[in-house]
């Protein structure tokens, strides 16, 4: 069985995301008909993934996970002296 190295599980989609949109961007520029077709798609598609990442919500929340007002709450009283 062939393991995944730690570089690649990382970085592999930011890759790809990388790679898609530069094509994108140098097709736009300098290619006609079939080239529009995959400028949008090469510029849509990291956009839509962004969109999906930052929009989605996770249904439960880690027994771990802390919010700012769970953070202050637990937070010790400053002292005088």
């Amino acid at each position: 069985m062939k393991r995944t190295s730690p570089f690649f599980a990382l970085w592999g989609w930011p890759i790809a995301m990388g790679v898609l949109t530069a094509t994108g961007l140098l097709t736009a520029l300098v290619s006609d008909t079939w080239g529009d077709w995959w400028s949008w798609l090469g510029l849509g598609v990291p956009v839509a993934v962004m969109g999906w990442f930052s929009w989605r919500r996770p249904a439960a929340a880690s027994p771990h996970a802390q919010t700012p007002s769970d953070r202050a709450a637990r937070r010790p009283a400053p002292v005088d002296h």
